[in-house]
C-alpha cells in the first residue's frame, strides 16, 4: 500500500533522516543507540552476546490468566511479589456463565493482592492496558503482560505479551530470555486527514508488514516528524494494534504531547525525553505516509486483510468472493460464511452491529469524534445496532461530565462499563451469518461467539470509530468518516485518579503473609506433570494443514474463558473448534503412558516400540500436534497447557506463528519440534513418533534429532529440529514442566 511502505535492508538514522546502511559487520553494536536498545540494556542481565535475560519493571494479567499463574508461582515457592503486580478483572467481569466461577476468580485475585503484596482492580474498572498505561507505564521502563496487546511504547514503554508461564518466572526472580531482537525503523511523516482514525493507520500497518512475517519477533521503533502532530490516543491506538504485526514490541520517541500525559495523570515523574541517538542502526524500515491515509476496514478472519472502505465498496462481490471462499476453508465445511447477504439491492455493504471497545477503540478521543458525528442525528430502529465501552472508569466519567455520552445514548448508542468481551468473545455476539464492524483488537474467526459446530458463524471487520460512526448515521450502510461533513468540539480528557483510588487495592510492598487465599469450587490446582524419560514416543493425535492455526482454534475464547482456572475443565475445550476428536484421542494416549507409569504395558505403545526397537521402560508415552504454523494472536498459555493436561508431550511444525506460544509449550514441558519446509509431512492422525535419545541430546545442546514415524505402512526417517533453547529451557522441558522445574530446585535468582 502506498500509504505504508516496507524496505528490506539496513539504515542508520543520521542528522535526523534515515539513510542506506551497507556491510554492517556488527549489527548488535550498531543498534546500540536505539531507544529500543537502550531500553532493553538496562534490564537485561545477561553476559552474552547475542542473548538477553530481562528483567521488568511491572507485571500485569486479567481475570483468564491471573488464577493459573499465581497457582504456578505458589506451587514453585513464592512467597510475595517482587516487583508491582496488576490483577484487572475485564474479561470475565459480565460474572453471567458458569454459576459463581467468576467472581469466585475475583475474590482470589484479591485475596492474593493482600497476602502477596499486588495491585487489585475490581470488574468494570479499567480494562487492562488502559489501567496500565493510566498507572504503571513510564519512559524507559519495561512491562510484561498475560496478554498479547501489552504494547505502550508511545508512553515511552517496552510493554511484552507473553504466556502466564513468563509471568510466573518474573515473580520467582527468575528472567525472560530472548535473542538480541532486530529493530525496525517506523518512519512517520505527514499529517492526518480529517476522518482519518488511528485504527486506520493501524491496519494499514499491519496490511503491510504481517504477511512474510515481515517483522516478526522484532522490535518497531517509532520516530520521524509526523509523531509530533499526533495526540497521545492516537498514537496508543496505532501502538495497541502493532501486536498485529507479529513484531516482540515496539517503541517511539517521546515529547511534549507524553509529557502532558504524565502530567495528566499525576506521575510527571514517570517521564523522560526518549529519541534515537545519531547514528542509531536499523535492520529495516516501513515508512508510515500519515496523509496518504484512507479510511480502512480488515475483513475476517484477520486485521491483515486490509482494504480501503472505497476499494470495498467499489467491488464488494469480487471482494466479498475472494474472502469467503478462504474463510470457509478456515471453517473446515462446519459453516458456510456468506459475506454476499451484506449486500444490499443497491449493491452497498451493510453492516448489522457496530462495536466501539477495549484497548484500541474505547479511547476518550476516538469516543469523543464518534460522538460529534452522530450527535443530532439517529442510529435508527433498523437491524443496526452500536455500543461503545470506555475503556476505564475514569474514561466513563469524562464523557459522562462534559455530555459526550448523553449526544451518544440521544442518538440511540448504548454506553456500557470498561470490559474487553467483544474482542474475545464474550460480549455483543452478532446474529447468525451477519457482519459486525468493530473498533476491538482482533477478527479471528469465532472471536465474535460464533460456533461453527452448532452451525452458527458471524463476520467481524476491523474498522476505526470515526467511520463506524459513519456507518452508524447511514443506517448501517458501510460509510468511510472521510465521506462525511462533521466538527469536533475540542475537549480535553481530565483524569481523576479517585475512582481507582476508593474501588482499586494498591498492595504492593504490603504482603501479608497471614492472609488466607480465597478459593471457589471450580479453582483447582495443575495436576501432576511426567518428566521425560530418555526416550520419547508420541501419537499424533490432530493433524492441521490450515496455513496458519491460532490460539483461538487452539483453545477457544469466549464461553471456555470461564474455566480458565480449572486445568482438567479447560482441557475438554482444546481443539474443540477445529479437531473435535482430539481430546477424546489425547486421554487415550495419556492413559497409555499412565498405564507405563505404574509398572504394566500399554500393548499398543509396546507394539509401536517394538518395530523400532524402542525399550518401554526408558520412553514417555504422549500425544502430538502437527500444524504447519501454529500460535498466531493470542498470548494465553492454556493453548499450550491443555496439551500438556491431557497428556501431550511434542508438537511439530515448520514454523511457530508467535514466540509466545512456543514459550508456552516449553514452559509446559511439550517439544516445540519444527521440520525443514521442504520436507512433506504426509502421516495422520494415529501415527507414531518416536525420538530416541532425546533427553541426553535437548541437556547437551543438541538441536537435531533422528526420528522414526511409525505408520500403519511401516516405519519412515525423518528429522526433528529443536533450535535455540537456553540452559533454562533445556531443564523445563526434560523435568517436565516450569512447575517441576521449580520443584527440583532449579531456577533460583542468580
Amino acid at each position: 500500500m502506498a500509504m505504508v511502505k516496507y524496505s528490506e535492508g539496513g539504515v542508520f538514522l543520521k542528522n535526523g533522516s534515515p539513510v542506506p546502511a551497507e556491510n554492517v559487520a556488527d549489527k548488535i553494536k550498531a543498534r546500540a543507540g536505539t531507544m529500543a536498545y537502550s531500553i532493553l540494556g538496562a534490564h537485561d542481565k545477561s553476559r552474552e552476546k547475542g542473548k538477553m535475560r530481562i528483567k521488568f519493571d511491572a507485571l500485569i494479567s486479567h481475570d483468564i490468566t491471573y488464577v493459573g499463574i499465581i497457582q504456578t508461582a505458589r506451587a514453585s515457592g513464592m512467597t510475595e511479589f517482587p516487583v508491582p503486580y496488576a490483577m484487572t478483572n475485564c474479561h470475565n467481569s459480565l460474572c453471567a456463565v458458569g454459576g459463581t466461577i467468576n467472581e469466585d476468580d475475583h475474590a482470589f485475585g484479591l485475596s492474593a493482592a493482600k497476602k502477596y503484596g499486588g495491585i487489585y482492580v475490581p470488574a468494570n474498572q479499567a480494562v487492562i492496558h488502559q489501567f496500565a498505561r493510566e498507572y504503571l507505564a513510564g519512559c524507559g521502563k519495561m512491562i510484561l503482560g498475560s496478554d498479547s496487546h501489552t504494547r505502550y511504547g508511545c508512553y515511552g514503554t517496552l510493554g511484552v505479551g507473553e504466556g502466564g508461564g513468563e509471568l510466573a518466572k518474573q515473580l520467582l526472580k527468575n528472567t525472560y530470555d530472548i535473542d538480541a531482537p532486530e529493530v525496525v525503523l517506523v518512519w512517520v511523516e505527514g499529517e492526518v486527514p480529517h476522518g482519518i482514525g488511528p485504527r486506520d493507520v493501524a491496519l494499514a500497518l499491519v496490511g503491510e508488514t504481517f504477511p512474510g512475517g515481515r517483522v516478526k519477533n522484532k522490535v518497531l521503533e517509532f520516530a520521524g516528524p509526523g509523531i509530533a502532530g499526533l495526540s497521545m490516543d492516537f498514537r496508543i491506538g496505532i501502538d495497541v494494534m502493532t501486536t498485529e504485526t507479529s513484531c516482540l514490541t515496539s517503541i517511539w520517541e517521546t515529547d511534549g504531547t507524553v509529557k502532558a500525559f504524565y502530567e495528566n495523570v499525576g506521575r510527571q515523574e514517570d517521564y523522560m525525553a526518549l529519541s534515537p541517538e545519531d547514528g542509531a542502526y536499523y535492520d529495516s524500515m516501513v515508512t508510515v505516509k500519515l496523509d496518504e491515509m484512507e479510511s480502512m476496514i480488515a475483513l475476517p478472519f484477520h486485521p491483515s486483510k486490509a482494504y480501503t472502505i472505497h476499494e470495498l465498496q467499489k467491488n464488494p462481490k469480487k471482494i466479498f468472493a475472494e474472502i469467503e471462499d478462504a474463510c470457509n476453508k478456515e471453517l473446515g465445511g462446519k459453516v458456510k460464511m456468506d459475506l454476499m447477504q451484506s449486500i444490499n439491492e443497491k449493491g452497498e455493504v451493510c453492516a448489522q452491529q457496530g462495536v466501539i471497545v477495549g484497548c484500541s477503540g474505547g479511547m476518550y478521543e476516538n469516543i469523543v469524534e464518534a460522538a460529534a458525528i452522530i450527535k443530532g442525528k439517529s442510529v435508527g430502529n433498523g437491524y443496526f445496532d452500536l455500543s461503545v465501552y470506555p475503556s476505564s472508569s475514569p474514561i466513563g466519567l469524562a464523557i459522562t461530565k462534559d455530555g459526550t455520552a448523553a449526544e451518544l445514548m440521544e442518538a440511540g448508542a448504548v454506553i456500557k462499563p470498561a470490559f474487553c468481551g467483544p474482542c474475545f468473545g464474550a460480549g455483543d455476539t452478532p446474529a447468525n451469518n451477519t457482519l459486525s464492524i468493530r473498533h476491538a483488537t482482533r477478527n479471528f474467526a469465532n472471536r465474535e461467539g460464533s460456533k461453527p459446530a452448532s452451525g452458527q458463524v458471524s463476520a467481524v471487520a476491523l474498522m476505526d470509530a470515526r467511520s463506524i460512526a459513519a456507518t452508524a448515521i447511514n443506517g448501517g450502510v458501510l460509510t468511510a468518516a472521510t465521506d462525511i461533513e462533521y466538527d469536533v468540539e475540542p475537549r480535553e480528557y481530565k483524569f481523576e485518579r479517585g475512582i481507582y483510588d476508593k474501588r482499586c487495592y494498591f498492595g504492593f510492598g504490603k504482603a501479608d503473609p497471614s492472609v488466607e487465599l480465597r478459593f471457589g469450587p471450580n479453582i483447582a490446582d495443575w495436576p501432576k506433570m511426567p518428566k521425560m524419560e530418555k526416550d520419547l514416543l508420541f501419537k499424533l493425535c490432530a493433524v492441521i494443514d490450515d496455513p496458519v492455526t491460532t490460539t483461538d482454534e487452539l483453545i477457544p475464547s469466549g464461553e471456555t474463558s470461564s474455566y480458565r482456572s480449572n486445568p482438567i475443565l479447560l482441557s475438554e475445550f482444546a481443539l474443540s473448534r477445529r479437531v473435535p476428536e482430539y481430546v477424546g484421542r489425547s486421554k487415550a494416549v495419556r492413559a497409555l503412558e499412565i498405564e507405563r507409569a505404574e509398572g504394566k504395558t500399554p500393548e499398543e505403545a509396546a507394539a509401536a516400540l517394538e518395530k523400532v526397537g524402542g525399550r518401554l521402560e526408558n520412553t514417555s508415552i504422549g500425544s502430538g500436534i502437527f500444524a504447519v504454523k501454529p500460535g498466531d494472536g493470542s498470548a494465553r498459555e492454556q493453548a499450550a497447557s491443555c496439551q500438556k493436561v491431557l497428556g501431550g508431550f511434542a508438537n511439530i511444525c515448520y514454523e511457530y506463528a508467535t514466540k509466545r506460544y512456543r514459550s508456552n509449550c516449553i514452559n509446559w514441558g511439550v517439544v516445540p519440534f519444527t521440520i525443514d519446509r521442504e520436507t512433506a509431512f504426509p502421516y495422520t492422525c494415529g501415527d507414531w513418533v518416536y525420538v530416541p535419545g532425546l533427553r541426553d541430546g535437548i541437556l547437551s545442546g543438541r538441536e537435531e534429532f533422528a526420528a522414526k514415524v511409525i505408520t500403519a505402512h511401516g516405519v519412515d526417517d525423518i528429522t526433528l529440529y529443536c533450535r535455540g533453547l537456553t540452559e533454562d529451557e533445556k531443564l523445563i522441558l526434560t523435568e517436565g514442566c516450569l512447575m517441576n522445574y521449580y520443584a527440583a530446585g532449579l531456577g533460583a535468582e542468580e
